[in-house]
């Protein structure tokens, strides 16, 4: 008896073609929430096979007028909270957070409050090479968790170096000015886009979800950019 046989391609020709969305990550390196963010995103974007994505780390500076030799923690906590004890509540409520996202926050280990722009600045070098999403992520992780300085240029090279970026060309670009501008830029292209806090994800250039949103929202989200993009 003849048995029917499939034919792979047309197999693959009524296979619904995957949605591929455009997804920028408006953050600062130097955010909690932003780590938070970023981290229940990528965690929500792994289950979903079904989708194609393109990432890209927009800078935005929370504290734009920080020197580029940042400043000590007590100032910094001082300016920012009116005082350690309003400080000490909200990090014990961020710590919590994150160890549900497997993120250990170590606030106490952190001596200064750097400036973001040099690690924005690795951010983007490392993008030309397809190592941005490591490097953001060791980069959280060494502020946040390590307690490291990441506006010095040994800390950065040393974190791009662990993501496979060659040290020597990431320490002569660093130690120049080069995309200092385009940091800055990007910085203000988010506040004329309304964008005053971060996280901020922006889908397709059409959808903005703001916050460290729980994942059941960016999914939702990322259902309608997805029906837009295959309608499209």
């Amino acid at each position: 008896m003849h048995r029917p046989t499939h034919d792979a391609g047309a197999v693959n020709i009524l296979a619904p073609p995957k949605a591929r969305l455009s997804i920028e990550i408006v953050h600062d390196l130097v955010c909690p929430w932003c780590f938070l963010g970023a981290r229940r995103l990528l965690r929500t974007l792994r289950r979903r096979p079904d989708l194609l994505f393109d990432l890209t780390w927009r800078p935005f500076l929370l504290n734009p007028d920080m020197p580029r030799a940042g400043m000590s923690r007590g100032d910094y906590v001082i300016r920012k909270f009116g005082g350690e004890d309003r400080a000490r509540r909200l990090y014990s409520q961020i710590s919590e957070v994150g160890r549900a996202e497997g993120i250990l926050f170590r606030f106490d280990r952190i001596e200064r409050t750097p400036s973001s722009v040099n690690a924005h600045r690795l951010a983007r070098y490392a993008a030309r090479f397809g190592r941005a999403d490591a490097v953001v992520e060791a980069l959280f992780s060494a502020h946040f968790t390590d307690g490291a300085d990441i506006s010095d240029i040994g800390v950065l090279v040393a974190v791009g170096h662990g993501c496979g970026l060659d040290a020597d060309p990431v320490r002569a670009f660093l130690q120049t000015d080069d995309e200092v501008d385009l940091v800055h830029a990007d910085n203000l292209r988010a506040h004329r886009l309304g964008i005053n806090g971060v996280p901020c994800f922006v889908i397709s250039g059409r959808h903005a979800i703001a916050g460290a949103q729980e994942p059941e929202v960016i999914e939702r989200l990322l259902d309608v950019a997805a029906v837009e993009a295959t309608e499209a």
